[in-house]
C-alpha cells in the first residue's frame, strides 16, 4: 500500500492569472512600505513628547548636581528653552540626517552607542529565536499527536508558565539553578576576560562575536561564546517557545481534519508520520506571520535579559541610561528600536505574503 499522500491536483494557471497574482504581491509590498512611514513618524512623535513630559533632558538629568546658573546656561545652550514645537521640527530634521543626538550622561553620540552595542542585542535575539524554534516547534507537534492527552495537557500548561514568566524572573531563576546548583555555564557576559580581549583586537569586528570568532578560526573562543549565549537565549527564548507550541498546536490540530490527511488514515499511514511528514508544514505558516510581533516583543525583553545576565547590548546601555535619567540617549535608542521593528514587521509580512497568497488580500 502506498505511504505517499497526493492532494488534488490543480489546474495550471492561466497567464492572466499569474500576472494578477504579481500584481497583488507588488501592489502588497508598496503599500506595506509605505505604511512604515507613518507608522514611524508617530512612534517618533510619541517617544518625543513621552520624553518632554518631564521637563528639558538636561535638567532631568543634571538636576541637583548643577546650580541653577548652570543648569540655565546648558539648557539655553543646548536649545532646550525654546518652543516645543520649534524643538520638535529641529529633531525630526536632524533623524532625517542619522543625527540621533549626544548622550548628557558621558557625551557620545547615539549612533556611536547603537552602532557599538547594537550587534550585541541582534546577536542575543537571533539566539533566542533559535531556541523558541526547538523548543516551541517540536513540542507543539508533540502536543497535536497526543491531543486532548495527558502530555498536551501539560505542555499547553507549560506553554502558557512560559509566556507568563517574566524575562528577568526566569533569567535569575537559570542563574541561581546553572551558576549555583549546578556550576556549569556562564551567568554573565558575553565572554570570559580573555575573549573580550581578544575580540577587542579583532580587525574590522562585525559586533557579533560567533562571526569575528570564526573569522579569526579560534574555536576556543567560539566556544566560550556559546556558553555564555546559552542561560540569555534560554531566559529569552522561552517567551517566544510558549507562544511557537501553541500556535503549531492549534494548526497542526486544525491541518490534520483536512481532506487529504483522512485520505492518508484511510491508507493505513500513521498518525506520527502524518504529523511529522504532511501535516506540520502547513502549520508553520502562522509561525511566520507572527515572528515579527516576537522580535518586537524580545527586543523589549532584551532589556530586562541584558541587564540580568550584564549582556553588554542596547538593552543593557538603556537600563543604563534610564538610571542616568539620560532621556537624550533613551529616546534616541527607543526610537532606533521602533525603526528595527517597523521594518523587520515589513520583511516578515512580504514573506508570509509569498509563502500564503491569502495574505495579500
Amino acid at each position: 500500500m502506498s505511504a505517499a499522500i497526493s492532494q488534488p491536483e490543480a489546474a495550471e494557471p492561466t497567464a492572466a492569472v499569474k500576472k494578477s497574482s504579481g500584481t497583488g504581491l507588488g501592489r502588497y509590498v508598496l503599500i506595506r512600505f509605505l505604511l512604515i512611514i507613518p507608522t514611524i513618524f508617530i512612534l517618533t512623535t510619541l517617544v518625543f513628547f513621552l520624553m518632554r513630559i518631564t521637563g528639558d533632558p538636561i535638567t532631568a538629568a543634571l538636576g541637583g548636581r548643577l546650580t541653577q546658573d548652570q543648569l540655565a546656561e546648558r539648557v539655553a545652550a543646548a536649545g532646550y528653552d525654546r518652543p516645543i514645537l520649534v524643538q520638535y521640527f529641529e529633531y525630526m530634521g536632524n533623524l532625517l540626517r542619522g543625527d540621533f543626538g549626544t548622550t548628557i550622561s558621558d557625551g557620545r553620540p547615539v549612533t556611536e552607542i547603537l552602532l557599538t552595542y547594537g550587534a550585541a542585542t541582534v546577536e542575543l535575539v537571533f539566539y533566542a529565536l533559535i531556541v523558541a524554534f526547538i523548543i516551541g516547534i517540536p513540542l507543539g507537534m508533540l502536543a497535536a499527536y497526543k491531543r486532548d492527552k495527558a502530555p498536551d495537557a501539560a505542555l499547553r500548561i507549560l506553554a502558557i508558565l512560559g509566556y507568563a514568566t517574566p524575562v528577568f524572573f526566569a533569567g535569575m531563576i537559570l542563574k541561581l539553578i546553572f551558576g549555583v546548583y549546578f556550576p556549569i555555564l556562564p551567568v554573565a557576559g558575553r565572554g570570559t576576560t580573555e575573549t573580550e580581549y581578544i575580540m577587542s583586537g579583532v580587525v574590522g569586528p562585525t559586533g557579533f562575536y560567533i562571526i569575528d570568532a570564526l573569522r579569526i578560526g579560534n574555536f576556543e573562543v567560539l566556544g566560550d561564546v556559546l556558553a555564555h549565549a546559552v542561560l540569555p537565549a534560554l531566559a529569552l527564548g522561552i517567551l517566544t517557545a510558549g507562544v511557537f507550541l501553541r500556535l503549531v498546536r492549534t494548526n497542526l490540530i486544525g491541518t490534520l481534519g483536512q481532506q487529504y490527511i483522512d485520505s492518508g488514515r484511510s491508507r493505513g499511514i500513521s498518525e506520527f508520520r502524518l504529523v511529522t511528514k504532511h501535516a506540520y508544514r502547513p502549520a508553520l505558516i502562522p509561525i511566520v506571520t507572527v515572528m515579527g510581533m516576537q522580535i518586537a516583543l524580545m527586543l523589549a525583553g532584551a532589556v530586562l535579559t541584558e541587564t540580568t545576565f550584564e549582556w553588554k547590548g542596547i538593552g543593557f546601555k538603556l537600563a543604563e541610561y534610564l538610571t542616568a535619567r539620560d532621556f537624550v540617549a533613551v529616546q534616541g535608542i527607543v526610537v532606533m528600536l521602533a525603526v528595527i521593528v517597523a521594518f523587520t514587521n515589513f520583511i516578515v509580512d512580504v514573506i508570509a505574503a509569498f509563502i500564503d497568497p491569502r495574505v495579500r488580500y
